[in-house]
């Protein structure tokens, strides 16, 4: 079976793969309900925190605003964002996976999330930041970034702006190696990670965060999404799941 693929409006870059040494430390939060999801989680991390990457547990959230991916309406991208929704009564989220960074300087997120409605209907989608808040206090693990940082600049292939790991100034964190990383349209996610293992000479690693999208999806167990606009939260089968938009997340030597 041909690889599935996607081409963007703007020209391909050369770098495919981007790779920034990062040392980590794991903390475990509680976000405080009465805030936006941006809020709780500026609020919980250690101040002065620039990124990091985490995975939020089951609480609840109302008001409550997201976006699922669509066909793009005009030239200008090749997919794009679903009209807004917002639920009508709380939602009861199940798991999340968050990358939080810097735009223009102040802090911003990317959130893949799986949910229900009041109502028992399953959901999943992009969480809006800064229009989705914490009902219930909830329980996030964090892997806080040091050396570098996720920062959302402009994408020339895409036209998108997106988040890109960068290298900054180190606080000195003596944790055990680790790399962040941004995937470009097409790479392969198993396979371009298992290629960055190889060049760092790590036996294995482990994903820590995880957010991104993919055209269609392959399972391990054999079932798949048609070839479309697909967002990602869960474990993808080897060599047949290429990057749509982009994906990024940190990789943590075992």
């Amino acid at each position: 079976m041909a690889q599935r693929a996607i081409q963007h409006p703007g020209p391909v870059g050369a770098q495919r793969v981007d790779v920034v040494p990062v040392a980590l430390r794991r903390l475990d939060v509680l976000l405080q309900p009465g805030q936006t999801l941006l809020q709780a989680l500026v609020a919980a991390l250690p101040a002065g925190t620039r990124s990091a990457v985490l995975t939020l547990g089951s609480g609840a959230l109302f008001p409550f605003a997201y976006v699922m991916p669509a066909l793009a309406k005009t030239a200008e991208h090749a997919v794009y964002f679903s009209d807004r929704f917002d639920a009508a009564a709380p939602v009861q989220l199940h798991e999340a996976s968050v990358t939080f960074g810097q735009r223009d300087g102040q802090p911003w997120l990317h959130c893949h999330a799986r949910w229900s409605a009041a109502d028992g209907t399953p959901h999943c989608g992009h969480l809006l930041p800064d229009e989705a808040v914490l009902a219930s206090p909830l329980s996030a693990t964090a892997w806080v970034l040091d050396g570098a940082a996720f920062e959302v600049v402009p994408d020339v292939e895409t036209r998108f702006t997106l988040f890109r790991p960068v290298a900054v100034e180190s606080a000195g964190s003596t944790a055990g190696p680790a790399v962040a990383v941004r995937l470009a349209p097409n790479e392969d996610v198993c396979t371009a990670l298992e290629a960055v293992c190889r060049q760092l000479g790590w036996r294995g690693a482990s994903v820590r965060g995880g957010v991104g999208s993919t055209v269609g999806t392959a399972f391990d167990d054999g079932r798949r999404v048609e070839p479309f606009v697909t967002e990602v939260l869960i474990r993808l089968a080897r060599g047949a799941n290429p990057v749509l938009v982009t994906f990024e997340l940190v990789l943590q030597a075992d």
